[in-house]
């Protein structure tokens, strides 16, 4: 089928969750998509932030090659070789002690959240005060299902769905004195991300951060990490926490661990873990064979070919050139990250969707988020040649057009960062 056939079938068929662009891609190799008649994009979204190793890439395809004809799921009544190997990988390099597989990102917050009220309830069980309530981060985003949303900061997610899980109460970000104001017994967990994703690429700061794990501590609740965006490498370290060196006893990965196939994980501590018993919870796909065979193979790849380090230094050399960009352009405001996990704000959300646009026309996909946000999420193998063609893209729009948006700033602030 054509685009237009595809369009036209789909708007017919599915529901429309989804605005998508004009555009049909029918394959890729390293960090382009290739669409139907052969134009070639530099992808800096790798499908908002899941293909770590880009596409095509040799481990990933000739593991599905492997293991696909031997076993592709069976069900978690039994053993398979993959769960146990992937745990291991994953708990030696987060600090966690235990692991549950899920299918995506707000399932595993959904388990998270699910085992923070659980311990809540064996703590009381054990003489414990402790109550129910969750404290989460204005502009969090942590996912589409009742729970997750229900700790999801934007109205626009929770409003339509109202009402939603109750027992949330939002701190403002990075305010100490807000988080110590709201917190009390009543709270079974704190909910963060160590680096906001949708809320902007915005980092906590590390007195906010350590601030919530003090008092977490002090009355027994959970501190909840949330590292669906920001874990797996794309910071540098396996999971964003660990530049502040600060150990959650929760946390939540998923978009890049299984390079492109579904898979989400809870892991957590052996305190925890007392809270969860056989039939408690549970997954009819999660921590199949062959995502947990890919995901071993994502990890093994990830540190062969050194891309945790090599993520900090195309990383920083992107943040590098977007400051120079800054510097000539006032339309850029702000420019924050962490690895390979950037972002650019501008002076003005109408500017930020003409960007976009604009990078779409020159076979470049980013997206923006926050409003005034342009945020990049590339595959871990972008190299420096790749950061330049995008510098030179936004340097010739920001020239063209951001001039006219001048005075009709949203972003707020002065040109820092």
């Amino acid at each position: 089928m054509k685009l237009e056939e595809i369009r036209a079938a789909e708007s017919r068929l599915l529901l429309s969750t989804y605005d998508r662009n004009p555009i049909l891609f029918v394959g890729g190799q390293g960090v382009h998509l290739v669409d139907e008649n052969g134009t070639k994009y530099l992808d800096l979204l790798s499908g908002i932030g899941v293909n770590a190793l880009g596409y095509g890439h040799p481990a990933i395809v000739d593991t599905i090659a492997r293991q696909s004809p031997a076993l592709i799921h069976i069900s978690n009544l039994y053993y398979h070789q993959g769960q146990a190997e992937l745990a291991m990988r994953l708990t030696e390099r987060t600090g966690m002690d235990r692991v549950f597989f899920a299918n995506s990102g707000t399932e595993a917050m959904e388990g998270a959240m699910k085992l923070a009220r659980a311990y809540a309830g064996l703590r009381r069980s054990e003489g414990a005060t402790i109550g129910t309530k969750f404290l989460a981060l204005e502009q969090s985003f942590h996912g589409r299902t009742f729970g997750a949303v229900s700790a999801t900061h934007k109205e626009k997610y929770r409003e339509p769905f109202a009402p939603v899980v109750p027992g949330v109460e939002f701190v403002r970000f990075n305010d100490v004195a807000d988080l110590r104001a709201k917190f009390s017994n009543e709270v079974c967990a704190i909910l963060v991300e160590a680096i906001q994703g949708e809320g902007g690429i915005r980092p906590l700061t590390q007195e906010f951060f350590a601030e919530a794990r003090a008092l977490a501590s002090s009355t027994g609740a959970l501190l909840i990490v949330d590292e669906i965006q920001a874990g797996m490498g794309r910071t540098g370290k396996w999971c964003a926490y660990q530049h502040y060196g600060i150990q959650p006893d929760v946390t939540t990965l998923a978009k890049p661990l299984a390079g492109g196939l579904p898979l989400g994980a809870v892991l957590c501590t052996e305190e925890a873990a007392r809270a969860i018993h056989a039939g408690m919870h549970g997954s009819t796909f999660g921590g199949g064979p062959l995502a947990c065979a890919v995901a071993v193979a994502v990890i093994d790849t990830i540190e062969k070919e050194g891309l945790l380090e090599h993520a900090t230094e195309v990383g920083d050399y992107f943040q590098a050139q977007l400051r120079a960009l800054a510097k000539r352009h006032e339309a850029i405001v702000y420019v924050r990250g962490k690895g390979l996990m950037i972002a650019a704000e501008l002076e003005s959300a109408e500017l930020a969707k003409l960007t976009v646009a604009e990078m779409l026309k020159r076979h470049i996909l980013i997206n923006n988020t926050s409003d005034t946000v342009l945020r990049f999420l590339p595959p871990y193998i972008l190299e420096r040649a790749h950061v330049d063609a995008a510098i030179a893209a936004l340097d010739e729009i920001f020239t063209q057009h951001a001039w006219a948006h001048a005075g009709t700033s949203t972003a707020g602030g002065h040109k820092h960062g």
